[in-house]
């Protein structure tokens, strides 16, 4: 597996990962998506040989906060440590931020990826987290 920065959006292997991984939504936001991944921080990408297998997308300012917009692999590769090695590259570029946040589904298992690797609920720093989201 190769991680590297992903530079150019290719919207045929974007959206077969977004959709291998259930992300129907964008289908119908591709321009959206697009627009999102020219706009982001910055984009890291797996490949498993010249298959797209990961991506992780991070948007902030770079120095106080960043925010996982979204990080990906699809089934058949989860579990590989894929998306531990593409968030551990995320937080060694990014160590010097002192804010580093993500929204996640509310399963165990994706609570207990996000705490192994240092994560922790807002709730637990006596935070509270909020969200609007653009009606349909």
């Amino acid at each position: 597996m190769v991680i590297k920065e992903y530079e150019s959006f290719d919207e045929t292997e974007v959206l077969s990962l977004y959709m291998d991984v259930g992300w129907s939504a964008y289908e119908k936001q591709k321009e959206a998506l697009r627009l999102g991944f020219q706009n982001s921080l910055l984009v890291l990408a797996a490949y498993e040989e010249e298959s797209l297998v990961g991506i992780i997308r991070v948007v902030g300012d770079g120095y106080t906060i960043i925010f996982v917009q979204d990080l990906l692999v699809r089934p058949k590769f989860q579990r590989q440590g894929i998306g531990s090695a593409l968030l551990r590259e995320i937080m060694n570029r990014y160590g010097h931020v002192r804010q580093i946040e993500l929204v996640t589904d509310n399963t165990r298992k994706t609570a207990a990826f996000y705490q192994s690797m240092g994560f922790w609920e807002l709730s637990e720093m006596n935070c509270r987290g909020f969200m609007r989201v653009k009606p349909a």
